[in-house]
């Protein structure tokens, strides 16, 4: 959690943590300890380049799925489900709390343009019970993410 705060504020965002009792491991879960809609949820889903090994981190709308298919042709490679190992290896994080600040690696980061429907959305922090919230503008920005088609 240090960690997110900690490149959020390098990259020029002062990530207020919000620590809730239940867990935000998916994104429902996030929605209703929340309050929020499900589409607010930041999904930050991790996959592996099938041949290159390079992560590449989605910041998809909790309400979307991806299409790997889709996010394979405009990356250039298949995409492979990592397993946990590899996106503790990669990012720092454990599956569920993987945050779009604070990777210890090099990932490259695509976001969904739906995010953009609403004036602030909610992101991991580093662990199951911590999130942040965001400007989706603010988000992209700070994390240099490429939009792409996700869905």
């Amino acid at each position: 959690m240090k960690r997110v705060v900690a490149d959020a504020a390098e990259k020029g965002v002062k990530a207020k943590i919000v620590h809730t009792e239940e867990t935000t491991r998916s994104a429902e879960e996030a929605a209703k300890a929340l309050s929020v809609s499900v589409g607010e949820i930041v999904k930050s889903l991790l996959f592996k380049g099938a041949d290159s090994g390079q992560p590449y981190l989605l910041l998809v709308s909790g309400d979307n799925r991806v299409d790997e298919a889709k996010v394979a042709e405009a990356l250039g490679e298949g995409l492979v489900r990592p397993n946990a190992a590899f996106v503790r290896d990669a990012t720092g994080f454990a599956i569920g709390g993987v945050s779009p600040f604070g990777s210890t690696g090099e990932v490259s980061i695509y976001m969904d343009e739906d995010l953009f429907r609403f004036a602030s959305v909610w992101a991991a922090a580093g662990t199951p019970n911590d999130v942040f919230e965001i400007v989706p503008l603010q988000l992209r920005s700070a994390t240099r993410a490429r939009l792409g088609p996700v869905k």
